[in-house]
């Protein structure tokens, strides 16, 4: 099996929003990214947005922007020495459960998927914890059963010890249809090459659709020493 970032990614047509953490090839530094691709002209006018404590999306073009609903959001938010990374409004839920003492999945546990019937988009999270060279990762998906509303299935899983080299990748839907079918399984394993954060962002970007991307954050955290290197990329210029 080729698990390499870009056969994953771009093995599925539609993938819609995902999350990829993990561990680089050196053992060095946390690793994730975050995507976002649209269909329609109100989710292809987002830009991704430098905030204090991490990112937001915005109206590329502000007149255009029919619909703020499940689309403006802070994606990635850091507290303390944890970040945060999810797609939708449930950063913002994560950050303040867990600034009062809740756990992750204590947060989660608050929401439930998106109410954008019949897709019942499912919500994807992930944490990076780094904290004096030790390094730890979790990840959290809600969604409706199979695309049945009335039953919601949650699952997190943890990665208290990362390998070198490896990252796991979540996304929302396994790919085109009507509705869309959300994402099944455990997160899928992705093998890290020996990329700077450039080489790196650019694999991601360049794996995704050309018609339906839209935006890309990608983040390295050195774990000696806590530097933070960011990239965005944004298919549309905000005006």
């Amino acid at each position: 099996m080729n698990n390499d970032i870009t056969s994953v990614i771009s093995a599925v047509s539609y993938p819609g929003r995902g999350i990829v953490i993990g561990l680089s090839k050196d053992g060095t530094k946390a690793v994730t990214a975050y995507f976002i691709m649209g269909r329609s002209v109100n989710s292809r006018n987002r830009v991704f947005t430098e905030t204090e404590d991490g990112i937001r999306t915005e109206a590329a073009d502000p007149s255009k922007l029919s619909d703020p609903h499940l689309i403006i959001y802070s994606p990635v938010r850091v507290l303390r020495d944890m970040t945060i990374v999810t797609n939708g409004d449930q950063t913002d839920t994560v950050y303040d459960l867990m600034n009062e003492g809740k756990t992750f999945e204590q947060a989660l546990m608050t929401r439930e998927y998106e109410d954008d019937a019949p897709n019942y988009t499912p919500r994807i999270s992930g944490l990076l914890h780094v904290k004096d060279g030790a390094y730890g990762y979790a990840m959290n998906i809600i969604k409706s059963a199979d695309g049945d509303p009335d039953s919601i299935r949650r699952y997190t899983f943890t990665y208290g010890t990362p390998i070198a080299g490896q990252a796991h990748y979540i996304h929302t839907y396994m790919g085109d249809g009507a509705p869309l079918p959300s994402f099944r399984g455990e997160p899928e394993l992705i093998a890290l090459a020996d990329d700077d954060i450039d080489a790196f962002t650019d694999k991601v970007w360049n794996a995704l659709d050309s018609d339906n991307k839209v935006s890309l954050f990608t983040r390295y955290i050195c774990l000696e020493c806590g530097k933070v290197q960011t990239r965005i990329v944004n298919k549309y210029e905000k005006i």
